[in-house]
């Protein structure tokens, strides 16, 4: 295309409008035609300007050109006329001095939410809905102002839609109240809203190049936004002497027929297909008053392109409803989409590695690109995740949100330790954080530290706060570790702070004790410090009253609209696009995963202000509008070289539903070319060659290593699980509680023993004083009140029982002699040891074994069979003296359990030595545990797991025993 031809009419007046069809790669065609018209001399491009949709579209035409160039070239301007979608501003070489005299400066996006949240606070909001709302707040007033839709229109809107449900009434009030008085506040301000100030600016220049045109060539290239400013620039741009406009995929006659075009829209609604993929293109060209006929096709090439019988098949797949009997009437070759293929996956993380397998396989081919396009992030971390095993550093240039990066991250762990007065889960999620402790040996011996930290705070949650903190670690031993560590977090127990601005400043200074510089390095570190530093400036955000619920919403809102992307890196042949990204540039392979509905088309975001129907009045954008602009995005991207399309049949919770852009494509050509291969080998990739059933662990230690000591309670774990005694004793891995655990069956029983153990040895077992020992103990401030409001009758209502029974047992003459004390023996050749809840000296001199339960005693049968035996033990233990002078044979062994009996009354007592007598239950326990150290801890049986399972209900060490692998298969 020589350059007389490039801006060529036959009439000077008439608008020059090119298309570059899909089966090119637009930036590249773009460059090279450029090139080809203008000559290759190194400035003959400078004399000109592109205008594109936004930032991203800048950077991949500088590609093309470099690219296409082949050595030194000066580029034209590349001017970004600001996408609304991206919140962008306009481009400075558009934003000229003498255009903005008379036109005020846009309000900061942050100040304006800022601003927004305050009002919807004050009507009542929390701060974090009312920040959320403040956004959704601003879209919808950007629509308005996008579209110039003036707010006096409301009100006739609503006049005209009747039926309107009583909610849309109430939130359109108030979006009128808001929008009544924001232009006030903006004034006092001297600032304009960003989408308006936009319009004004396109809107002049428009107007100054109608009067002027611009030095040398203009090209409008890529824009399919039909805002009115925009649409006015464009129009103006197809009709300057050098000036045309260069559209991406616009369907023709051929693609589609006349017929088709003229159905889009509008109706008479007002509406049209907004769901197909070429109407905001027609919408577009209607605004700026071209006819579809009057379209010519670009000249330059492309250095990824595709057959065009393949955009043939492509746009009869994507036509719309009416229209789609015409499949039937199509030839085998004209539904056929030859080089495209697709991967049906069961699950995202073998989609994953179906895309990154064949990205790697892509690049093997000399000069080879390949690219994934998703709107799903977490597939795109996902794959770049995948390729690393590969060395290959793929960088999303969509971006991660700056709430997942490291120093985002850092900032909510802060913010949760802060709101939740150092409560034990988000305390050790801050001090584990990549970016505390410092690096390389400081940052080992940090982590030691915190290990023994976290260890320490299993169980129940401490009180809150510092004192809670050196209250807990006093009594659990493990003050010497906390006391390392309390300074670096002691700043971070403090108020909150009433307002946003004051948060900020707090969340700035806890950084640094715990992170240092660290925190600010890097772009998310520095992006995250420009954050601070807006809302600690910002006079809307000391105003802006919190509370600590507010505090992780209102932070992860701000941050989750902040991108953070590489500057620099990457793989030079694999990229990793979003739509946006995707929408100007091919690779030679495009990968299009997340082929699921929900994600291509994305869901659609309700507007929580303006009712479906009043958006319809105003002639707003329907929901659809976004189906029908990631349909032309598919439709463009299914233009390259090859095309892979993946899904996975599941998502982590339900089966997926295939997206209507997939089921069209397989519904016209009867189903496409299935990848089997690449599906097999993302399976085959990690699997196993050899799988071997793991049999039942048995290990066998030599004797000297065996334990020649063990504990009352240990005995059943023996003789029900061997492996889990092994584990245990021999092994020394003790079953750990959770962090911030729920007080659990375990809790309550200990708490239990420590009221009837504090009863015993301050009272004297006085049934008067026990109620309120148990009273203080179950009002403690630690304990959670909705444990306290359900545990409280029933507890109470059991140590009365035990208070009647002590009472009962003092008239008869038997009195308690010691409580929870420890003893040991040497029986049958190893000590054994155990701690005695009550002995209690009998009316005949003998004494009685007691143990308390706060759940059911001990089955019969589990008794009959040579478990439970407890209480047998114990009674050894007293007989060979290991309680202090308390010896001789014990007269009755006794249950005492606080739960329910089987006519549901609360306490009851059960002898296992009922049937047999004391002295006979003695003997029996003795002959078991004579009988299980014998064979496990003097002898050589292997510790076989799960030997008797009915008598092992723990789960303690399952997973170490890897009892999924083999329980139930042999």
């Amino acid at each position: 295309m020589a350059e007389g031809r490039l801006f060529q009419r036959r009439h000077p007046s008439d608008p020059l409008v090119y298309s570059i069809p899909a089966h090119r790669s637009f930036a590249d065609a773009l460059a090279i035609g450029l090139i080809n018209a203008l000559g290759r001399e190194p400035q003959s491009l400078a004399k000109g300007r592109i205008l594109l949709p936004n930032n991203r579209a800048v950077r991949t035409v500088t590609e093309a050109f470099v690219r296409a160039s082949g050595g030194g070239l000066v580029l034209p301007r590349l001017i970004a006329i600001g996408d609304p979608d991206l919140g962008e501003r306009i481009g400075g070489a558009l934003d000229p001095l003498e255009l903005a005299d008379d036109i005020p400066p846009a309000i900061d996006p942050l100040e304006r939410q800022l601003l927004l949240a305050r009002l919807l606070r004050a009507a009542g909001e929390s701060a974090a809905e009312a920040v959320r709302l403040a956004d959704e707040l601003a879209r919808t007033m950007d629509a308005l102002a996008i579209e110039e839709i003036p707010a006096t229109r409301l009100v006739d809107a609503v006049s005209e839609t009747p039926d309107l449900a009583e909610h849309w009434l109430r939130s359109i009030e108030r979006f009128r109240a808001i929008l009544d008085r924001w232009p006030a506040m903006l004034a006092d301000r001297g600032v304009i809203d960003l989408a308006e100030r936009r319009s004004r600016l396109l809107h002049a220049l428009a107007e100054r190049w109608a009067a002027r045109s611009p030095d040398g060539f203009t090209i409008a290239a890529g824009i399919t936004t039909s805002a009115p400013a925009i649409a006015a620039l464009v129009g103006r741009v197809a009709r300057l002497e050098n000036g045309a406009v260069a559209l991406p995929a616009l369907a023709d006659d051929r693609l589609m027929p006349k017929k088709e075009w003229e159905a889009l829209g509008p109706g008479e609604d007002g509406r049209g297909e907004e769901s197909h993929p070429q109407f905001h293109l027609k919408r577009l060209l209607d605004r700026i008053g071209v006819a579809r006929d009057e379209v010519k096709p670009w000249q330059g090439g492309g250095r990824a392109t595709s057959p065009a019988a393949r955009s043939h098949a492509v746009a009869a797949a994507l036509v719309a409803p009416r229209f789609s009997e015409k499949w039937t009437q199509l030839a085998t070759a004209e539904r056929r989409l030859t080089g495209i293929r697709i991967a049906e996956l069961p699950d995202p993380a073998s989609e994953a590695q179906a895309i990154a397998i064949a990205l790697r396989e892509a690049i093997d081919e000399p000069g080879a690109t390949a690219a994934l396009v998703t709107p799903d992030r977490g597939l795109a971390a996902r794959v770049s995740a995948h390729l690393a095993r590969w060395g290959i550093e793929a960088d999303d240039s969509a971006g991660r949100p700056l709430s997942h990066t490291a120093a985002g991250t850092l900032l909510l762990a802060i913010a949760a330790a802060v709101a939740e007065r150092l409560a034990p889960v988000p305390l050790l999620a801050l001090l584990k954080h990549p970016l505390v402790g410092g690096e390389g040996e400081r940052r080992r011996d940090w982590l030691d530290e915190v290990r023994a930290l976290d260890l320490g705070l299993r169980g129940p949650r401490p009180r809150p706060g510092l004192d809670g903190l050196d209250e807990y670690f006093s009594e659990e031993g493990a003050s010497r570790t906390w006391n390392q560590l309390r300074g670096k977090v002691a700043h971070l127990d403090a108020p909150l702070g009433a307002t946003l601005s004051q948060f900020a400043s707090l969340l700035r200074a806890a950084v640094e004790p715990l992170a240092s510089d660290a925190a600010w390095r890097g772009p998310d570190g520095r992006l995250a410090a420009e954050l601070l530093s807006e809302v600690e400036l910002s006079e809307d955000a000391s105003l802006l009253t919190i509370s600590p619920d507010d505090v992780i919403p209102l932070l992860r809102n701000m941050m989750d609209k902040l991108p953070v992307r590489r500057p620099y890196g990457g793989h030079p042949r694999i990229f990793i696009w979003g739509l946006l990204e995707a929408r100007l540039q091919k690779a030679n392979l495009m990968i299009l995963g997340g082929m699921n509905e929900g994600s291509w088309p994305s869901v659609p975001s309700p507007d929580p202000w303006l009712a479906p129907q009043i958006r319809r009045t105003l002639g707003l954008a329907g929901v659809e509008f976004r189906t029908g602009l990631a349909a032309h995005d598919f439709a463009s991207a299914l233009g390259a070289p090859k095309v892979l399309l993946t899904r996975a049949r599941r998502d982590g919770r339900s089966p997926t539903i295939a997206s209507r852009l997939w089921l069209r494509l397989q519904a016209m050509t009867g189903g496409m070319t299935r990848d089997q291969r690449l599906e097999r080998l993302a399976l085959a990739l990690d699997a196993s060659a050899v799988i071997e059933p793991a049999p039942r662990p048995a290990p066998q230690p030599p004797i000297e290593v065996r334990p020649k000591r063990i504990a009352v309670t240990d005995l059943d774990r023996l003789k029900a699980d061997p492996f889990a005694f092994y584990a245990k004793a021999i092994l020394k891995l003790p079953r750990l509680d959770p962090v911030d655990a729920e007080h659990s069956a375990a809790w309550k029983g200990t708490a239990v023993h420590e009221v009837l153990e504090a009863w015993f040895d301050q009272d004297k077992c006085d049934p008067a004083k026990l109620k309120a020992r148990a009273e203080a103990m179950i009002g403690d401030e630690a304990i959670h009140p909705m444990l306290r409001a359900l545990w409280s009758p029933r507890l109470m209502e059991a140590i009365e029982w035990v208070a009647a029974e002590s009472e009962r047992d003092r008239i008869e003459g038997r009195s308690p002699i010691l409580a929870e004390q420890k003893g040991e023996a040497e029986i049958a050749g190893v000590t054994l040891h155990g701690r005695v809840d009550r002995i209690d000296r009998l009316a005949d001199g003998k004494f009685a074994i007691v143990d308390y339960k706060t759940g059911q005693a001990p089955a019969k049968k589990a008794v009959a069979e040579g478990f439970a035996l407890q209480l047998g033990l114990l009674s050894l233990i007293a007989r060979d003296g290991g309680f202090g002078d308390i010896k001789g044979e014990a007269g009755a062994h006794e249950y005492w359990s606080l739960a329910k009996d089987s006519k549901g009354r609360i306490g009851y007592r059960r002898s296992p030595d009922k049937d047999e007598g004391p002295e006979a239950f003695v003997a029996r326990a003795y002959a078991h545990f004579a009988d299980a150290v014998a064979r496990w801890l003097i002898g050589d049986e292997p510790f076989e797991a799960k030997l008797n399972p009915a008598y092992a209900p723990y789960e303690d060490y399952d997973q170490l025993m890897r009892l999924e692998e083999w329980y139930g298969r042999e």
